[in-house]
């Protein structure tokens, strides 16, 4: 069992260097624009919220 484990950890360390690793200009400029959409939609939805709520609360009720 011992030697399932420690294989597994040997394989894993030998995957990992053959991963290609953004650069550190490209890690910040995706996270950006993965910030950059997820406030971009957090606005849309808001006020769509904003919009639906203004319409149930004077014109339904």
């Amino acid at each position: 069992m011992f030697a399932n484990i420690k294989n597994f950890f040997i394989e894993s360390r030998q995957e990992l260097r053959h991963v290609n690793w953004p650069t550190r200009d490209e890690a910040i400029r995706l996270t950006m624009i993965v910030i950059g959409i997820a406030v971009g939609m957090a606005v849309f939805l808001g006020i769509f919220d904003y919009i639906f709520s203004y319409i149930i609360k004077n014109v339904i009720i």
